[in-house]
């Protein structure tokens, strides 16, 4: 919440000095719902005391979408719908430069139900470009690839043509990534003393009787094989949750190189971006990075492309897609393909 009010507070202070119209002339504000089946009902037997049939029933998809924004689309990108609706992929968004100089922004919160699996999605960003600096700070939560930091930063910017080169310095602050609540728990054999931990975390085992009580009292295995196999894994999954969120984010100090590409005609395009994090400040704090990478710097990178080449008035080709790489977590999203029209 607090990363969002530092965006929030940057937006308000440049519609003071710019002016609530100009700041929002030309963005758009959207609000969408969509869903639709999700997998359906799958019937499981059992032969334990007679024959049972029980059905595991997935709930719907959805997604509710929010936000606004204001980009400038680059010259392969169409507006193919009437309305914004919540599921569009911009993958430019996540270059440095955008179309146009001045003050470009985006705020979008996506809620989402995928294969009952509930998440939640925000993307966050106001960046400034200017003829020779970029200024950018960003949100982002990507439930699914169970990553979130903000992250402001100051380049400096040269250009080469229509290459863009720039240099400057990143702030980050996130969860401590690295740290492995489960490490403290370990036996020099590599083991883990996870019986003994299920009892400091108020689990109980008559092992007498062969019961497992979790830590409400209800009784939740009546075997070591249930208890091993589907109780200690979720008390393993509850624990390492639990502590992660028990810790406070941490700043991360980097240095950033980067470079942005954009040619454009009707015919082919080419759009490419890349950010470089070769060298981290080291705080000399419990939880620093640098403890969980044996002391010594990391690479941390992210970057796009978007190639389109239509080799005649037939055929056609295009790539496209993004990478990131933080703290050794990946996501990532691609696409390619061919296109023949006949006629």
């Amino acid at each position: 919440m607090k990363k969002l009010i530092i965006l929030f507070l940057l937006i308000s202070n440049l519609a003071a000095a710019q002016g609530i119209k100009k700041l929002f002339k030309f963005s758009t504000f959207y609000a969408a719902a969509s869903g639709g089946t999700s997998l359906s009902d799958v019937d499981v037997f059992s032969v334990t005391n007679g024959l049972e049939t029980s059905t595991i029933q997935t709930p719907f998809d959805y997604n509710l979408a929010f936000g606004v924004r204001k980009i400038a689309r680059f010259g392969y990108e169409n507006r193919a719908n009437t309305f914004y609706d919540g599921t569009e992929t911009s993958w430019s968004d996540g270059a440095s430069i955008g179309k146009v100089k001045g003050l470009e922004f985006l705020f979008e919160t996506d809620i989402k139900r995928q294969e009952g699996v509930d998440y939640v999605n925000q993307n966050h960003f106001i960046r400034y470009v200017g003829n020779w600096y970029i200024l950018k700070g960003e949100y982002l939560q990507d439930g699914f690839a169970d990553i979130e930091y903000f992250e402001t930063s100051q380049r400096y910017r040269y250009n080469v043509g229509k290459l863009s080169l720039n240099i400057g310095a990143v702030q980050r602050m996130s969860e401590p990534y690295g740290y492995d609540p489960l490490e403290e728990w370990l036996l020099d054999n590599g083991s883990l003393h996870y019986t003994y931990l299920a009892l400091q975390e108020g689990y109980e085992v008559d092992v007498y009787s062969n019961e497992y009580f979790d830590p409400n009292g209800e009784l939740v295995a009546t075997n070591p094989e249930v208890w091993e196999e589907v109780v200690i894994p979720q008390m393993l999954s509850d624990y390492t949750e639990k502590k992660r969120n028990e810790l406070d984010n941490k700043m991360q100090q980097s240095l950033v190189v980067g470079l942005d590409y954009y040619y454009y005609k009707k015919d082919f395009w080419l759009h490419t971006w890349l950010n470089l994090m070769p060298w981290h400040y080291d705080d000399g704090g419990s939880f620093s990075y640098h403890n969980y990478n044996d002391g010594k710097q990391w690479y941390d990178y992210s970057g796009g492309m978007i190639f389109g080449y239509k080799i005649n008035k037939h055929l056609g080709t295009f790539v496209e897609g993004k990478y990131n790489k933080y703290w050794n977590r990946e996501w990532y999203d691609f696409k390619c393909g061919v296109n023949y029209v006949i006629f």
